[in-house]
């Protein structure tokens, strides 16, 4: 059912009560508080499930009431309409991020944030995921877009996943079956939930995973604007292209919508200067998708999703 036309009944918030229990339910839950942007109006439901099994209720409850559902991890990809969203909403963020190694691969549920992963792999003498330490969302999202930064990406280091199909039922995903892609894969277009990821990892010595890490580190405190609320790298890479170079040159550093502003640090992120709507974000990235095609031909495709519009 199209989300628009979707009202929330309280024979489903019983019964996804009775799938993750009354603690774990919410109804008309502000999304501000869930999303790095710091924006959004009140989701209809939402539900926090602490087990694989819970989550697979809740995706059957939702199936069988024809109620429509997204899932969010720390949503630091996500720009949530000011009017909110009309659907039953899944949080696999804290409640669902457990950690293990297991000797050269590290198992981690889908709510596990991309550096306390990286920093479990470290500890454990494993290099492979030092790119991710600053990749401000969890496993789960990493493995939906195929996450990536400086020299790697999430394909490079995953072995399997576990899904919940629409269906509500647990399946392995391999890496083959994934096919992933540039900010993409099948899990993406098929509506799977990732519930947990295996990577497998090579031994090393910690100190020079350390390093690594420390100086992945030290280039995003340099060049982003991590001391203001956003949704990381606003747009995907047009080939042949890079999108805050494109922004800059079409003068646009520092534009502002409302309290929405193209980031003076890095020209590829939006950024919440204060008090911005959803509004001002969504007409801020027009603006500027606009103005880079009138002067460059180029056409810019978000990366950050837009729900509930």
């Amino acid at each position: 059912m199209a989300e628009q036309h979707w009202t929330p009944t309280k024979a489903l918030v019983d019964e996804l009560c009775s799938c993750v229990g009354a603690d774990n339910v919410s109804v008309n839950e502000p999304m501000a508080a869930h999303v790095t942007f710091r924006i959004g109006g009140p989701a209809a439901i939402m539900v926090s499930p602490h087990a694989v099994q819970e989550v697979a209720a809740v995706v059957r409850a939702c199936r069988a009431a024809e109620a429509p559902l997204r899932v969010i991890g720390l949503g630091s990809d996500l720009l949530i309409a000011d009017g909110g969203l009309a659907c039953v909403v899944m949080c696999l963020a804290e409640n669902f991020a457990n950690v293990r190694v297991e000797g050269n691969r590290v198992v981690a549920q889908a709510g596990a944030t991309n550096l306390a992963v990286a920093e479990a792999a470290c500890a454990a003498g494993l290099a492979g995921y030092e790119f991710a330490e600053g990749i401000p969302g969890t496993i789960g999202g990493a493995a939906i877009m195929n996450a990536g930064a400086y020299v790697g990406d999430f394909s490079s280091v995953a072995m399997s996943l576990k899904c919940i199909t629409p269906e509500g039922e647990l399946v392995e995903v391999t890496r083959e079956q994934a096919e992933w892609g540039y900010r993409h894969s099948m899990m993406a277009d098929a509506g799977y939930v990732v519930v947990e990821a295996t990577l497998e990892l090579s031994p090393d010595a910690q100190a020079d995973i350390r390093a690594r890490m420390d100086d992945f580190h030290a280039r995003r405190v340099e060049k982003q604007p991590l001391e203001m609320p956003s949704a990381g790298s606003t747009f995907k890479r047009p080939e042949g292209y890079f999108a805050g170079k494109l922004i800059q040159d079409a003068g646009l550093r520092g534009y502002k919508v409302g309290g929405a502003q193209v980031s003076e640090k890095h020209t590829g992120f939006v950024v919440n200067a204060g008090g911005a709507t959803a509004a001002d974000v969504r007409q801020l990235i027009a603006d500027v998708q606009a103005r880079v095609k009138e002067r460059f031909g180029v056409e810019l495709e978000p990366e950050v999703k837009m729900w509930g519009f």
